[in-house]
């Protein structure tokens, strides 16, 4: 398995991104990506009762089609509490790129991020529509990671390589992500293409163990967003024998996994005014739903957080943020390991005393700089 931090896109896939206007800085703000080949899509959405109308959308053309195609994402505007007009809106949106591409609307799936309340300009969409289809490249994954950021400071992007057989995989991912980060997702999109021959089904399978043992086991602040995104589509390009056991699924789901886990470590990275990027290990739970529960709770812990941030070991933190978790645990049972506070990377091992499961999170410190960040984001 060979994997570069850059967007190599796999056989068959083109991307795009350009500025249409959204963003008020005249930043790259509306990406596409499309496959040549009908491909099959799985997703993971945020578990918020709020959604967005892309979402919305996404998941009527999840149900109504069986091949899909492109991919469009606007940044700038998350097109959410816009009720009916925004989904009209993003079922616009799709249709201006289905007829630009000559396909099936429904095989056209689209996402947004930015501002919640105010109703997407389809116009300048739109507009942007001919330029985006017409630019779009076997080289073109950066500009449409360009596209899609909002607070981050950073690219978000993966590809990896395997031999399936004696054919070779690929998979390319790019993401954005900074702040309103919590467990089962959150203000972040990610978008995985791979050239493999696998099935809906398979797909799905690995998909869900990928994203929750990556970016279901990160948070920021604890916040949930309204658009939270996981996207994988697969056009079969690579040729190889239709995965569906045996190495060849442990091959491609260790590969998918892997690409997940850098890209959440890399929004926890880009936390909005963090200082710290934690990491937090805890072991011999009674099984692996309690570790979370613990873990997740010391991560979405403002005052472990803070403690961090002014490099404070205060354990009475984690301690406090364990018993809070809704786990059964006992005084003596609980031990706790805090590394060093001074610089970048801060590692936490806290034990439960109660079995063999474990499981890892991880988080950052919370800063001033956050707090101003969010005061005037509007």
């Amino acid at each position: 398995m060979k994997r570069i931090l850059k967007a190599v896109l796999p056989v068959g896939f083109k991307a795009n991104g350009i500025s249409c206007g959204l963003k008020k800085s005249g930043k790259p703000d509306l990406a596409l990506i499309y496959s040549k080949l009908p491909a099959v899509a799985c997703a993971k959405f945020t578990t918020n009762s709020i959604i967005a109308a892309p979402l919305v959308v996404s998941k009527m053309h999840l149900k109504s089609a069986k091949r899909f195609q492109a991919v469009l994402i606007n940044s700038g505007n998350a097109n959410c509490f816009t009720g009916k007009e925004g989904i009209k809106d993003a079922k616009a949106s799709a249709g201006y790129v289905a007829e630009k591409l000559k396909i099936a609307k429904n095989s056209v799936l689209v996402n947004s991020t930015g501002i919640i309340g105010k109703r997407l300009d389809i116009a300048k969409i739109k507009k942007g529509i001919p330029a985006l289809v017409s630019g779009l490249s076997v080289a073109g994954a950066h500009k449409a990671e360009l596209a899609i950021m909002t607070t981050d400071t950073f690219v978000k992007e993966i590809s990896l390589s395997l031999n399936l057989g004696a054919k070779p995989v690929h998979i390319c991912a790019i993401a954005k992500g900074a702040g309103m980060i919590a467990p089962d997702m959150a203000t972040m999109l990610c978008f995985i293409m791979t050239d493999a021959v696998i099935s809906k089904k398979v797909l799905d399978k690995a998909l869900t163990a990928a994203v929750d043992a990556s970016f279901n086991c990160i948070s920021v602040d604890g916040c949930m967003s309204t658009n939270d995104t996981v996207l994988v589509l697969a056009n079969g390009a690579a040729g190889n024998k239709s995965i569906s056991g045996g190495t060849e699924l442990q091959g491609f789901s260790k590969a998918l996994g892997t690409v997940c886990l850098e890209l959440a470590k890399m929004v926890v990275l880009d936390a909005e005014g963090a200082t710290k990027f934690i990491q937090i290990d805890v072991a011999q739970a009674k099984n692996f739903l309690q570790a979370k529960k613990a873990a997740l709770s010391i991560a979405n812990s403002a005052l472990f957080k803070t403690a961090v941030y002014g490099r404070n070991p205060n354990f009475g933190r984690i301690a406090a943020a364990v018993g809070a978790s809704g786990i059964e645990i006992k005084e003596e049972q609980l031990k706790i390991k805090l590394g060093s506070l001074k610089g970048k990377f801060v590692h936490l091992q806290v034990s439960l005393s109660s079995g063999k499961a474990k499981c890892r999170v991880f988080t950052s410190d919370l800063s001033p700089e956050y707090i101003k960040i969010n005061a005037a984001y509007n």
